[in-house]
């Protein structure tokens, strides 16, 4: 960045071009008494009159161009910010664990940068990154790999490695905007030679790094900052950042001031909910006032919202508990994979899954058939749906089991063996026009007038209104026998049946046939898989049980949970085997929660993987963490008699259950 904008700047001040208009004047003095006693006919000299009109319209578009360039160019270097700024505020944010203190370590690297932003999903793997550490430091790659395996952080390894090297000269320093080119560059590398090129790169970074920089740097390129960094926190410190950043702030009260930087929370991440990118609502933060966001970052098809989401209960008697005095609805609740289906101004479809992951090209055939079921007057919309595995013959939905086995990459129509039918149950845009804030019952009127049923493709979900206790359990049966989980029960209408993204609303509930009634836990988990213990007699030579963890989005931690053996076949276990073999770890991570006397398993993994578990109960113990801080200050809870029951590969380890999530569930 700093050595574009450089060569730009001696463009435009020693190597600016003489206009044609200075040419053409200077021309014209030399020669101004031949020029007296030439007699042109009129249509030369309309000719000439023509070409100067051109040569001096050119002449003022160059000038405009340069002046601009010089403006671009002291713009761009007000905010060259050097990269050892936002690795101290990294340092920062990592030796605390207080909230309020990260937040305040952003607000101050905010208001002095306000650097554009845009996630980079890198995830490079630990042999390529330890090569290009080995190769940039010239450190043998056995040591790296010795290093590491005493640490377990690549990036510690990466900073001690740089800290013992010495250079005969000293390398540019690097600047924010160079190192995120350089990861997108990085993150874009494909072809024969992209390892290569990718190590290159890296290696380019590594030589120019000082003091901490190669150790933030090894991190994100890992995909693994763990610096406690929730995405909350970063939308709550811009905010406070674009409020503390105008001069009227300094003459404000306390209690002005204090009710000014709540609302900029509040309507940044409302904004934010509605259009979750940083590179559409950082600029209308800079370039507008502040009450003007909500229209100038408004809803769009083609960006994905976070789904909403329900939260769990065991019986039919909380349900009329809790929706008392409300109308509400009951919806099949289908056992599929949540789709959430866009159609742009344009005419293209995307199709996005639940952690906002471009599915398109997984569903073809959806794609394609989908223009059968938009009525004309449809132009844009947003659907919220599930993607069940379905049964053409016998016109039936199929297991999840069925969904899972369909290729998920590379997936061509013509080789597609399992279909799927999408059922619709929610219209969150319509025709250019949000629908969050609207009643359900005026979204589901919007979905059916705008799209039709066709047959073994689309279907609107099953629904109910009743308040009968009765009828919900005779739909909640027929919702069973149709191989579905059970039901969602959802405010119908007024304020509080409004649809709100990424959050677990108690607006909206899951009635599951499972341990309904039995004393049992009401609703399953998904756990992320970090560990496991060798097998004994018949699981000899596989992995016997596994220690499974919560995710907390606050710390960005993973804490221990239960110990699970049972509800695996033997083919599971051998696939379970070769798949988390690949993500092998030397030692326990820094962000697994690990409690008093805990467990001591074989080979720890990385968080990938993640499973549906269901148990019979709860309890409080000292040897796991999870919801630590939350139920007890020094013990977790426990899942007692834990059971497998599929795997999510429909969702990543950060999309798994939190430890609220646990700890809401052990309160009942």
């Amino acid at each position: 960045m700093e050595i574009e904008t450089t060569e730009t700047v001696i463009a435009g001040d020693k190597k600016r071009k003489r206009s044609p208009i200075d040419e053409s004047s200077g021309s014209n003095d030399n020669n101004d008494d031949s020029s007296k006693k030439l007699k042109p006919d009129d249509e030369n000299k309309k000719d000439d009159d023509d070409d100067d009109d051109e040569e001096i319209k050119e002449a003022e578009e160059q000038e405009k161009e340069q002046k601009q360039e010089q403006q671009d160019d002291k713009t761009a270097a007000h905010v060259i910010v050097p990269y050892s700024v936002l690795c101290k505020t990294f340092e920062a944010c990592e030796a605390t664990t207080k909230r309020l203190e990260i937040t305040e370590y952003l607000v101050t690297l905010f208001v002095e940068l306000c650097p554009d932003y845009e996630g980079l999903e890198l995830g490079i793997g630990e042999s390529l990154l330890m090569k290009a550490v080995a190769e940039s430091t010239g450190r043998a790659l056995k040591v790296i790999q010795k290093d590491y395996h005493k640490t377990g952080d690549l990036g510690t390894v990466a900073k001690n490695s740089k800290s013992s090297q010495s250079t005969l000269f000293k390398p540019k320093r690097l600047t924010v905007t160079y190192v995120f080119k350089t990861l997108k560059r990085i993150a874009e590398v494909k072809g024969n030679s992209a390892q290569a090129n990718k190590i290159g790169l890296i290696k380019g970074l590594l030589v120019a790094c000082e003091d901490n920089e190669a150790k933030y740097l090894i991190r994100q390129l890992e995909g693994k900052l763990r610096i406690g960094l929730a995405e909350q926190t970063v939308l709550s410190a811009l905010a406070h950042s674009v409020v503390l950043s105008k001069p009227e702030s300094a003459k404000m009260k306390t209690e002005q001031k204090e009710e000014r930087l709540s609302y900029a929370v509040d309507l940044v991440k409302s904004v934010y909910n509605q259009l979750p990118s940083y590179n559409m609502l950082i600029p209308a933060l800079l370039e507008h006032p502040l009450n003007e966001l909500q229209e100038r970052c408004q809803m769009r098809a083609g960006i994905p919202l976070k789904p909403m989401l329900a939260h769990p209960t065991k019986s039919l008697t909380e349900v009329l508990d809790r929706f008392e005095g409300h109308p509400f609805t009951c919806e099949f609740k289908y056992d599929g994979e949540r789709a959430q289906i866009h159609k742009l101004p344009d005419g293209s479809i995307k199709i996005y899954s639940r952690n906002s992951e471009d599915m398109s090209v997984r569903y073809p055939d959806v794609v394609e058939k989908l223009k059968k079921w938009i009525k004309p007057t449809t132009s844009s919309f947003i659907l919220d749906c599930e993607a069940v595995a379905w049964d053409c013959e016998k016109k039936c939905i199929l297991p999840f089991q069925v969904l899972s086995t369909r290729k998920r990459k590379d997936v061509k129509e013509e080789d597609i063996t399992v279909q799927v039918a999408i059922f619709a149950f929610d219209c969150l845009y319509f025709n250019g026009e949000s629908l969050l804030q609207e009643s359900l019952r005026s979204r589901r009127e919007k979905l059916r007038n705008g799209f039709q049923e066709t047959e073994n493709e689309f279907f609107f979900a099953r629904y109910m209104d009743t308040n009968n206790i009765e009828d919900i359990q005779t739909f909640l049966d027929v919702s069973i026998h149709s191989n579905c989980e059970g039901l969602m029960v959802k405010i119908y209408d007024g304020e509080e049946a409004s649809y709100e993204p990424s959050k677990r609303s108690r607006n909206w509930l899951k009635v599951k046939k499972d341990y309904l009634g039995t004393g049992g836990v009401g609703d399953s988990m998904d756990l992320v898989v970090i560990a496991a213990f060798y097998g004994k007699g018949k699981r000899t030579n596989f992995y016997g049980s596994y220690l499974l963890a919560c995710y907390d989005p606050d710390s960005g931690d993973y804490q221990t949970v239960c110990k699970l053996g049972t509800g695996f076949s033997e083919e599971n276990l051998k696939d379970f085997y070769d798949q988390l073999n690949q993500h092998k770890l030397p030692m326990a991570p820094r962000y697994y929660q690990l409690g008093d006397n805990a467990e001591t398993p074989d080979v720890w993994f990385e968080p990938k993987v993640v499973w549906e578990v269901k148990c019979a109960d709860l309890s409080i113990s000292p040897r796991y963490m999870a919801g630590v801080g939350l139920v007890d200050e020094t013990r977790g809870i426990s899942l007692r008699f834990p059971r497998f029951i599929r795997v999510r590969d429909d969702k990543e380890a950060e999309d798994g259950t939190t430890n609220e999530q646990v700890n809401f569930v052990c309160s009942f």
